[in-house]
């Protein structure tokens, strides 16, 4: 027995024989060049309806998150920008059909990367397709999650949203990954499960003999064995009856919302029993945008995101691009270390009339749709770029100005910052990666940007202090919101919504369900004392138990 470690991102222990995912097709050549160019490039539209076809088949026995996650992926498939920088690989370099498709998805790759946070994490999903469509023009089987035909650990490099999106937990017992992060698609998806699951466990497929694992997802630990382990399965509680109101079992209102940034994400999120919208991302009506959308363009694509939430509260954020998410139409120029550059609401300071366009933009379609719309500005760092910003917000006839706490040192300013404006929202993702100078796309630093660190729960107490004082709202809108059992943690330090993907929200409602506010300030005061991640979750389980 081989015991390795990782990051925990889903409670409970199980065991049993590991299926592997297989790996993606080898990278394939560029030659030997097509004798008719023109052949090959038309090679390429039948093989993406192929895999677009197989997903939509998939997505029509599946019902919510999961029906949505692979309806998008076959939209993906079926991107006429896609198909078409393909088919010109082709027929102007004379590359094979399956090199063409590797090339014209890995530069779209590339440029989701770029976009960094939220969108870098999509730059799988595009890979994915593209290992698909690779795997039809070659007629072979893709990649990805084998039949299970015994209840198993699934073991793999990483896993993609169409690879998880209808597994069976009757038949998953646990999911480990040698990639990913606390925030990566694995660990949302095994916590809506409601399996364990450990990422980021560095040397885990050189382990090839290995036939059995035992999986803790509290502690990170990943033991491999060459012999058969018994099959266990993790405790689960049975589905929690969720009323659909974000409270503690004492009556204390904590909103239990979601992450929206797409029409896609939103119908997905009222299916699921959101009571409204935590965080609205803009970026997709930006990206790849060579020239700023018309006003008229942004009114009309924000309000098919808004129409599911109809007289229910929504928070906007204004555009996050610059430095590492360039757009075209900025001309940022380049910056020696974009991580901390010019980005977000700094991009404003210097371009503010795109701002201005895009709050009435975000005006005109709160209107159209009849959703209580609220606007928040990401990295903002002192006290003074929140005045600024709620000024420009109220001068476009919006009602209520918040802002993001990604920035430390607006956390340690939180007293300040929220009497500048009408609410904050921390997003712990990017906080935890300035708190630690940790990459949160690194896998090696995973442990870093592990949300149940001390130090990132001791800045949350800070805010959610500051909260209390003036007796204005605080959010987390970061995915330490879809952890059930860091819910009733953050709830306890003051933190009054929760926003997280729609796949997670029955199960932090019910969780929140679960106890009276005391205890979960009990909880978040254990939290608070601990010395590590692993200690601070035991800590909880033991106030929440007992």
């Amino acid at each position: 027995m081989s015991r390795l470690t990782g990051v925990g991102v889903s409670s409970g222990r199980a065991s049993g024989p590991v299926a592997r995912v297989a790996e993606p097709l080898p990278e394939p050549p560029a030659t030997p060049a097509p004798t008719d160019p023109t052949a090959e490039a038309a090679r390429i539209r039948p093989a993406a309806d192929a895999v677009a076809e197989q997903l939509f088949q998939r997505a029509a026995r599946v019902e919510g998150d999961a029906k949505a996650v692979l309806e998008t992926t076959a939209a993906m498939a079926m991107d006429p920008a896609l198909i078409s920088q393909a088919e010109q690989q082709v027929t102007t370099r004379s590359l094979p059909a399956p090199r063409a498709v590797f090339e014209a998805a890995n530069s779209f790759a590339e440029a989701l990367r770029a976009a960094g946070g939220y969108m870098a994490e999509r730059a799988r999903d595009v890979q994915d397709v593209r290992d698909r469509i690779i795997a039809s023009l070659h007629g072979v089987t893709p990649p990805g999650v084998p039949e299970l035909e015994r209840p198993s650990v699934l073991v793999a490099r990483d896993l993609a949203p169409a690879d998880t999106a209808d597994l069976d937990p009757e038949l998953v017992l646990a999911l480990v990954t040698e990639e990913g992060g606390p925030t990566s698609h694995t660990a949302i998806l095994a916590r809506a499960l409601g399996i364990p699951a450990v990422v980021a466990v560095r040397g885990v497929l050189d382990a090839s003999s290995a036939i059995g694992a035992i999986v803790d997802g509290d502690s990170g630990a990943v033991e491999l064995s060459d012999e058969d382990v018994p099959v266990q399965a993790a405790e689960r509680a049975a589905a929690a009856e969720w009323n659909g109101v974000g409270a503690t079992a004492d009556g204390e209102p904590v909103k239990v919302v979601a992450n929206v940034g797409s029409r896609t994400d939103a119908s997905a999120a009222a299916a699921a029993g959101a009571q409204g919208v935590g965080l609205f991302r803009t970026e997709f009506c930006y990206l790849g945008a060579d020239d700023e959308p018309s006003v008229e363009t942004q009114r009309s694509a924000y309000h098919e995101v808004l129409a599911p939430f109809a007289g229910k509260p929504v928070i906007v954020r204004t555009l996050d691009a610059g430095a590492d998410k360039p757009l075209a139409f900025l001309d940022m120029g380049v910056e020696p270390n974009p991580a901390l550059g010019v980005r977000g609401l700094r991009v404003a300071f210097d371009r503010p009339d795109v701002l201005d366009r895009q709050l009435t933009a975000i005006a005109g379609a709160a209107a159209d749709s009849g959703a209580e719309v609220s606007v928040m500005a990401p990295m903002v760092a002192t006290a003074a770029e929140a005045a600024w910003f709620a000024d420009r917000v109220r001068a476009a006839g919006l009602p209520r100005a918040g802002v993001m706490i990604e920035v430390p040192a607006a956390a340690l300013n939180a007293r300040e910052v929220l009497a500048a404006v009408d609410f904050v929202s921390i997003g712990t993702n990017d906080l935890a990666q300035y708190v630690f100078a940790a990459d949160r796309m690194a896998g090696a630093l995973a442990e870093l940007n592990d949300p149940w660190q001390p130090a990132l729960l001791r800045l949350i107490a800070m805010v959610g202090e500051a909260g209390r004082e003036l007796g204005k709202p605080v959010g987390v809108c970061g995915e330490a919101a879809s952890d059930p059992l860091l819910a009733g943690v953050l709830a306890g330090l003051g933190v009054t919504s929760l926003s997280m993907g729609g796949a997670a929200v029955p199960a932090v409602g019910a969780a929140l369900a679960g106890h009276p506010m005391p205890t979960f300030r009990e909880a978040a005061e254990a939290a608070l004392a601990a010395a590590a991640p692993d200690e601070a979750r035991a800590a909880v389980k033991a106030v929440l138990d007992s």
